[in-house]
């Protein structure tokens, strides 16, 4: 709740006049309490994990034959009740651990020192925080990752993440619920060590979702913005990792390939992409080849 009555006083307050993003902010949280405003966190990852999935399991369940040639895993396909029960199964997740984590775990966002009230950061000290936090839970999540494929963890707990071998969106977050708790420490660690406003909290939470939707979705478009982002791993990288499964000592990070590469866990992955590189590249003088970076070659040698 902010500490002003009226627009004059927060002005006053910061010696300008607030900028119009600042006027909306007054306008909706004036009266609201800290932790009801943390509450909205719930609201946008309820939205994140229902929404932003959706348009690429539509072109998923409706075979459109021209992304075909973007799928990573084309011979992969899930049923509508698959893709359903997948969902359901988020879903319960969702309001049995993730939901309730976010109601108790309040206490922890206020002695960290995320604050609700005005200023609002500028663009560049967002981009900043949101820079270190991306930074630290791809480091932090790397090492818990690989930790979960020793056979201790990914026998009690990573496995059922790997259920998908092919994953799709709403597979992001399908995980075992002990799997949810441990990997929201790496979530939560670069707000701990550089704490902002709860806005930039709530585009981190967002973001860093949507980033998981988008490696988990089983299609590799060339014209993603993230491919121009350095070192940023992406659904081709990532879905290497699911169709190995729990075998793969590969393609441990989150988000960016900086760590795989420095601790040689990324090995195994430039060995076979090379490799299917230049079996496509032959499929294609022979005018057979259909699709896929490397899968598809992967999968054809299995059948043989």
């Amino acid at each position: 709740m902010l500490p002003y009555q009226t627009l004059d006083e927060a002005s006053a307050a910061l010696g300008r006049n607030l900028t119009y993003a600042e006027t909306l902010w007054f306008h909706y949280s004036a009266r609201k309490s800290d932790y009801f405003l943390y509450c909205h966190t719930i609201l946008f990852l309820f939205f994140v994990f229902s929404a932003i999935p959706l348009p690429l399991v539509f072109i998923e369940l409706a075979r459109l034959a021209g992304f075909d040639r973007y799928k990573i895993q084309p011979k992969a396909r899930l049923s509508s009740a698959e893709v359903f029960r997948c969902y359901k199964d988020v879903m319960r997740m969702f309001f049995l651990v993730v939901g309730p984590l976010q109601l108790v775990s309040y206490p922890s966002i206020r002695m960290i020192g995320i604050r609700t009230g005005l200023p609002l950061p500028s663009g560049w000290e967002i981009f900043a925080q949101l820079l270190v936090y991306f930074m630290v839970e791809d480091y932090s999540n790397y090492w818990i990752h690989r930790f979960l494929h020793n056979k201790w963890g990914y026998e009690k707990i990573h496995r059922v993440h790997h259920e998908y071998t092919a994953p799709i969106g709403f597979a992001a977050p399908y995980a075992h619920w002990a799997e949810i708790l441990i990997l929201g420490i790496p979530s939560f660690l670069g707000p701990a060590m550089v704490p902002g406003h709860l806005v930039t909290f709530w585009l981190w939470i967002a973001l860093r979702q949507i980033e998981a939707i988008e490696t988990h979705s089983g299609y590799d478009f060339p014209w993603s913005p993230t491919k121009y982002i350095p070192f940023y791993g992406g659904a081709e990288y990532h879905d290497y990792h699911h169709y190995v499964g729990g075998q793969s000592q590969s393609n441990f990070a989150s988000v960016f390939t900086y760590c795989d590469y420095i601790y040689g866990t990324d090995k195994g992955y430039r060995y076979q992409k090379k490799l299917f590189e230049k079996l496509k590249g032959e499929l294609k003088t022979g005018g057979e080849h259909n699709g896929g970076p490397y899968h598809i070659s992967t999968q054809d040698l299995k059948s043989d």
